[in-house]
């Protein structure tokens, strides 16, 4: 209990530095503790505490936490990199962003091709054993980026909802293996 009155009484951050009372009504007192003086000290490198103060000044009460967030963010970018401050942290994070876009671009296309490399065409629908399903099956045609498209099939149909339990008695014969039903990418 100690600690906290004396944290009450001590003065904020930015009045220690400027080596100035505290007052009640102390506009930095919220935004810069005590326990953070190198916080007020980068905002007063970079800004000057009089544009904190002008700037803090104008703004409604809500939004000063925020502007007091960023000032003391891009103070602190700019004391280690006095030249790009927070641009270079950003444009950093954009090339990242970029180069692991180009990562996923990359990884999509690997699952289309392997999609579309290990596509089985379901099993013929009972009754048509006898229609040669040769003709209509067709190895994925390659572009030029290296994705590949399976050609869909000329004839409409569907699995019939109970396949799988005709197909583990032995009563239709599949075409191969898997029970996908003919989703087309």
């Amino acid at each position: 209990m100690a600690s906290s009155s004396s944290s009450y009484n001590s003065p904020c951050a930015a009045c220690k530095f400027l080596r100035r009372k505290c007052l009640p009504g102390c506009i930095f007192a919220p935004y810069f503790p005590p326990e953070e003086p190198q916080k007020f000290i980068n905002v007063h490198k970079i800004f000057g505490a009089s544009n904190v103060t002008k700037l803090l000044n104008e703004l409604l009460p809500h939004q000063r936490e925020d502007a007091v967030n960023s000032l003391a963010y891009e103070a602190e970018a700019r004391v280690r990199d006095p030249v790009y401050g927070c641009v270079g942290a950003i444009s950093f994070l954009q090339r990242q962003v970029e180069r692991l876009q180009k990562e996923l671009d990359a990884a999509n296309a690997d699952l289309i091709r392997y999609a579309c490399n290990d596509y089985t065409p379901p099993p013929p629908l009972p009754g048509t054993q006898g229609i040669n399903m040769a003709a209509f099956r067709q190895r994925p045609v390659e572009f030029s980026r290296g994705f590949h498209q399976t050609p869909s099939f000329p004839i409409p149909y569907s699995i019939p909802n109970n396949w799988n339990d005709q197909n583990s008695s032995g009563n239709i014969q599949g075409g191969g293996g898997g029970g996908g039903g003919g989703a087309s990418i």
